[in-house]
């Protein structure tokens, strides 16, 4: 519940900031917040459920991360001919917050990387979330530092990248577990 506020509190801060900055990266990293909220619920909602749920509800957050890796990739080639210089202040400032809220998660969610597939995806979200606005801020410095949106451009590329590995992941986890072969019950004698 703590991963599912501080995400969806994020998400609001960074979709304005991304909006007002021109900012495709913290555009990217907003939609990430507001996508791992959604992952955050399904995975309080089958958390108690036979592994084939899980797996299947993991199927679904697979991809929908996959999905977010592919717009955000279009977007920022959309923003090669199209989008303006970023305020590389606040894409510092709004970035630094985010690592600490995305950091303090990672550690919170660090011993869930060798779960279910399920499980392993909320950790999954939460690194890649944390890797993320480290990027952010350096595509601040490297926006101030040259005068140029291409730093920015860069940012969000890898954040696609980052999305499409991870889903991939998680997609994969969750394909072996559903089709992993199931133990024949024993009769009781």
């Amino acid at each position: 519940m703590i991963a599912l506020c501080v995400n969806l509190t994020m998400f609001a801060i960074e979709i304005v900031a991304g909006v007002a900055a021109d900012s495709a990266a913290l555009k990217a990293d907003a939609l990430d917040f507001l996508g791992d909220s959604a992952n955050y619920a399904i995975s309080l909602g089958v958390a108690g459920l036979a592994l084939a749920w899980r797996a299947r509800a993991a199927l679904v957050k697979g991809a929908t991360i996959f999905a977010f890796g592919l717009w955000v990739l279009a977007s920022a080639l959309w923003s090669i001919g199209h989008g303006g210089l970023p305020h590389a202040d606040a894409m510092g400032t709004v970035g630094l917050l985010a690592l600490i809220a995305n950091g303090a998660v990672a550690l919170m969610l660090y011993r869930h990387r060798s779960g279910d597939a399920n499980m392993r995806s909320v950790w999954i979200c939460s690194r890649n979330d944390a890797i993320g606005n480290a990027a952010v801020m350096l595509a601040a410095l490297g926006v101030f530092g040259t005068g140029s949106a291409w730093p920015d451009l860069l940012v969000a590329g890898i954040m696609a990248s980052l999305a499409l590995w991870g889903g991939a992941q998680i997609l994969q986890q969750a394909w072996r577990e559903l089709h992993r072969p199931m133990p024949l019950a024993i009769p009781a004698e």
